[in-house]
């Protein structure tokens, strides 16, 4: 059962969430929260497996609440869910830690695809989002990978968790999320499976 904790300002949002995502019998919505500071106190409670946080609201944002939140709990994985796509927002976003960054248009099946894959310590993104990422890092689709992120995506290819290869490579886990994300951007993928396996179509995994 993967607990879940809703941060958004709008009521009407959160309960078109809850009663969206718990309709799924693996996950359970263990609280919501109305502000990015509501959201840091809540998460310090509930110890949520997974945070879906607003990027934009009063009473503390959704980037400043993630930069908290992981402050106090690295192991925290929070997805932020917003109608925004901008290059600073996403950029924000990451820097902050996020685990991923999908808008509020992602289908109930992708939704809970992504929590559950996050709730695993996978990254997640928007193809949209990933693209914008691409064209911030001015990093060519068929770029190759560096020393470092070759090591990143052949430990994901044999099946670890961010927090595994972070410990076998004696980085954070911080580190290598942004890693992961390089790799999305540079082979133009949006997730782990396509990033090893279009790694493996160029000859740059083994």
């Amino acid at each position: 059962m993967i607990r879940l904790l809703i941060v958004d300002d709008h009521p009407v949002v959160r309960e078109g969430l809850r009663g969206m995502l718990e309709s799924d019998p693996d996950v359970t919505v263990a609280g919501e929260a109305g502000s990015g500071d509501e959201a840091v106190v809540m998460a310090a409670e509930l110890k949520p497996d997974v945070i879906l946080m607003d990027l934009r609201m009063p009473g503390g944002d959704g980037v400043t609440a993630t930069r908290r939140i992981l402050a106090e709990r690295a192991g925290s994985r929070i997805i932020v869910l917003t109608t925004y796509e901008t290059d600073q927002d996403i950029v924000r976003a990451v820097e902050a830690g996020a685990t991923g960054y999908l808008l509020k248009d992602t289908s109930r099946a992708d939704l809970l695809a992504a929590i559950a894959a996050a709730a695993r310590g996978e990254t997640v993104l928007s193809p949209s989002v990933a693209t914008k990422l691409v064209t911030h890092l001015r990093s060519p689709v068929t770029g190759s990978l560096s020393k470092r992120e070759t090591e990143v995506l052949a430990l994901v290819a044999r099946g670890l968790t961010n927090a595994d290869i972070g410990k076998a490579l004696f980085i954070s886990e911080t580190t290598v999320k942004t890693h992961l994300l390089r790799i999305f951007t540079k082979l133009g993928v949006s997730d782990r499976t396509a990033a090893v396996t279009t790694a493996l179509e160029r000859g740059l995994l083994r």
